[in-house]
């Protein structure tokens, strides 16, 4: 059985982290927030995105970085940043993998990326643009995750009579 985290690192858009969590919540991936966050998970922004699949979540919520690790070890955590060396699409994922993401407007810090440098990956795009949107990112590596494990335990909902 395939297991996914999301972590989000220090994000600071509730739409996003709304939107992200309904993905989440559509693929049983579990979502970890490392604080500080950029909102409250009570705001009306947040539930207006996506905090009525809460209640169908597996939500952590850590002091900080140090707090995440301690609480999970020997966690295969791949790094989406557009620094990364590998393309996300060349990684075969394990059966459990955490897919750490960062704030929306810095990305994960480099000093984190450069005690992980074999597991940092990017998304190719053109030349010149910043970067995709974060629950864009999220919902594009959590696919590929899926895809590599034949979409196990999910349905294919509202398909249509052959």
């Amino acid at each position: 059985m395939t297991k996914i985290h999301i972590v989000l690192h220090e994000p600071e858009i509730p739409q996003n982290t709304g939107n992200i969590a309904r993905t989440c919540a559509a693929t049983g991936a579990s979502l970890h927030l490392i604080k500080p966050l950029g909102f409250s998970i009570e705001a009306r922004d947040l539930k207006r995105a996506g905090l009525d699949y809460w209640d169908k979540l597996d939500v952590h919520v850590y002091e900080n970085v140090q707090d995440f690790y301690a609480h999970n070890p020997g966690a295969e955590v791949y790094y989406f940043t557009k620094k990364g060396a590998h393309v996300y699409t060349d990684v075969n994922y394990p059966d459990e993998v955490y897919l750490m993401f960062g704030k929306e407007t810095k990305g994960i810090p480099e000093e984190l990326l450069c005690q992980h440098l074999d597991r940092c990956l990017r998304m190719p795009m053109r030349e010149g643009l910043r970067c995709l949107n974060l629950s864009n990112a999220v919902a594009i590596a959590t696919y590929e995750v899926l895809r590599q494990h034949h979409f196990e335990d999910l349905a294919l909902a509202g398909k249509l009579p052959e």
